[in-house]
């Protein structure tokens, strides 16, 4: 899978922005607690990523009602689907200026195309130390789902599909 970046300043992907609001008193008293000077780009990383997919719940899997967007309002109610999940994990490494973006897959509801699709958000982190991005999907796990932090080999929600057909995925 290639990356196509929407800008190839590293600043843009450092930007504070309405969902993603670090400067947010509640993120910051998450920030305290997740990160150390003493840390590295990829424990803080780490750190971060398992902490929103394990301790805030998927609004789907848990049914929930609440809709969240901003992250501190999805660390505050620790909740929110797949792109509230990926505003909470940019902001808190975008705190700690570890460039972090935003993916989305194309994923079949059911087993055929035209019963229809949704788009899954997930993040794109860069690691100045390896000079790389690295897709990471803090959307959480439950049975089928087995999403890991992995810097080699991607191991997501959902695996991509290898081959895309525009003509096989109307758009709705």
């Amino acid at each position: 899978m290639e990356l196509v970046c929407e800008s190839d300043q590293l600043e843009d992907y450092l930007l504070e922005l309405n969902e993603v609001n670090y400067s947010n008193s509640i993120i910051k008293g998450k920030i305290e607690e997740l990160f150390n000077p003493t840390q590295t780009e990829l424990e803080k990383a780490k750190a971060a990523f398992e902490y929103v997919r394990d301790e805030i719940a998927h609004s789907w899997d848990i049914q929930g009602q609440l809709v969240t967007c901003k992250a501190s309002d999805v660390l505050k109610y620790k909740e929110g689907i797949c792109y509230a999940k990926s505003h909470l994990l940019a902001s808190l490494l975008r705190s700690q200026g570890i460039p972090t973006g935003f993916c989305y897959q194309r994923l079949k509801l059911f087993d055929k195309p035209e019963k229809g699709y949704c788009i899954h958000a997930l993040n794109a982190v860069y690691f100045k130390s390896l000079d790389k991005w690295v897709r990471l999907d803090a959307r959480g796990n439950k049975d089928g789902i087995n999403a890991q932090f992995s810097i080699n080999q991607e191991q997501l929600a959902f695996i991509p599909e290898e081959k895309f057909d525009e003509k096989d995925y109307p758009v709705i």
